[in-house]
């Protein structure tokens, strides 16, 4: 296999992160995932 994939993905990668930390970090605002069971319900905490 070539890493020509590999290497795009952590370009993008980068590249996402690198134009995160140039904005205000009080716009950023971090979503929990939600949480699933075992039934593949989501739940709701």
């Amino acid at each position: 296999m070539s890493r020509k994939p590999i290497m795009l993905a952590l370009g993008v990668c980068f590249a996402v992160l690198a134009g995160c930390a140039q904005q205000e970090e009080e716009v950023v605002v971090v979503t929990p995932e939600p949480v699933y069971d075992k039934y593949g319900n989501e739940v709701v905490e």
